[in-house]
C-alpha cells in the first residue's frame, strides 16, 4: 500500500477535487490518493507572483505529507512551483505536472503542442521547456485566453475552448501529442484522446503513474548533492512551522 499526495498549490477546493478524481482514476490497486491544497495563498496561479506565494503552501503540504507517510508527491500546477525546494524536504519522489506531461509526450510522439489558459502563462511554459530540455520537442503553445478558475465556473465555456483549440492544434501544428497546460484540465484528457485519435496528456495522471513506477523501483529523491535535506537553521516569524 502506498500513499501519493496530490498537491494543488492554489486554494480552490473544487479544482483540488478535479485533480484528485483524475489521479484516482489511474491509480493502481493499493495506491491511495490524498488530494490537498493550502488553506491560505492564491485562488489561482497565473504568473510569477502567484507562483512565489504558492510555493510556500506547497512546502507546507510536503511537510504534512511526509509526516503522514506519503510515498511521493505531485505538484499539480503547470508552473511546477517550488519543485526543487519540495524535493529537498521529501524523501520520496516529487514530480511536477508540467515535467511529467512533457516527459510523457516525448515517449509517445516526437513533437507536442501545449494548450493552456492565459497568454501570460505561455512565458512560464517556455521557461520550463528550456529548463527540462524539451524546447525542440514542442511544436506550438496556445492559450484559450480564459483564467484558470473559468474551468470551475460550471458554464463549460472553458472546456469547450480547450476542445476547440486542441482540434485546431491537431489540424495545424503537425505535432503527435497535446499537453494540457493546467491541472484544472485534468478531467478532459481521456475524452479528448478518444475524440481526436491522438494522445492528449494530463500531467496529474502522468505524474501519479511516474511516482508509482519510482516507488516500485525503490527510488526516492536523492539526498546526495543539492537535493539533500535543507541545512538546519532557525526559521522566524511566519515560517517557524517549516522548521
Amino acid at each position: 500500500m502506498s500513499l501519493i499526495q496530490v498537491i494543488n498549490p492554489n486554494t480552490s477546493l473544487a479544482m483540488t477535487e478535479t485533480m484528485g478524481a483524475a489521479a484516482r482514476a489511474v491509480a493502481a490497486p493499493g495506491t491511495d490518493i490524498l488530494a490537498v491544497c493550502p488553506q491560505q495563498g492564491v485562488p489561482s496561479i497565473e504568473g510569477h507572483f502567484d507562483e512565489a506565494i504558492a510555493a510556500i503552501g506547497v512546502l507546507e503540504q510536503i511537510k504534512r505529507g511526509e509526516a503522514q507517510g506519503a510515498s511521493g508527491h505531485v505538484i499539480a500546477c503547470f508552473g511546477d512551483p517550488g519543485l526543487l525546494a519540495a524535493r529537498e524536504l521529501a524523501s520520496g519522489p516529487v514530480i511536477g505536472i508540467a515535467e511529467a506531461a512533457m516527459h510523457t509526450a516525448t515517449l509517445v510522439a516526437t513533437r507536442f503542442t501545449i494548450v493552456t489558459t492565459l497568454p501570460r502563462t505561455l512565458v512560464i511554459a517556455r521557461h520550463l521547456l528550456q529548463q527540462y530540455g524539451f524546447t525542440h520537442h514542442c511544436a506550438a503553445l496556445h492559450a484559450i485566453d480564459l483564467p484558470v478558475l473559468a474551468l470551475e465556473d460550471g458554464s463549460g465555456v472553458a472546456q469547450e475552448k480547450v476542445r476547440a483549440r486542441c482540434i485546431q492544434a491537431k489540424r495545424e501544428d503537425n505535432s503527435g501529442a497535446i499537453v494540457l497546460g493546467c491541472g484544472g484540465m485534468a478531467s478532459l484528457a481521456q475524452d479528448l484522446t478518444r475524440e481526436l485519435g491522438m494522445p492528449v496528456i494530463d500531467g496529474v495522471s502522468a505524474a501519479v503513474k511516474m511516482i508509482e513506477a519510482l516507488v516500485a523501483l525503490g527510488l526516492g529523491t536523492s539526498k546526495h548533492g543539492d537535493l539533500a535535506y535543507p541545512l538546519q537553521k532557525p526559521l522566524s516569524g511566519a515560517f517557524q512551522h517549516l522548521n
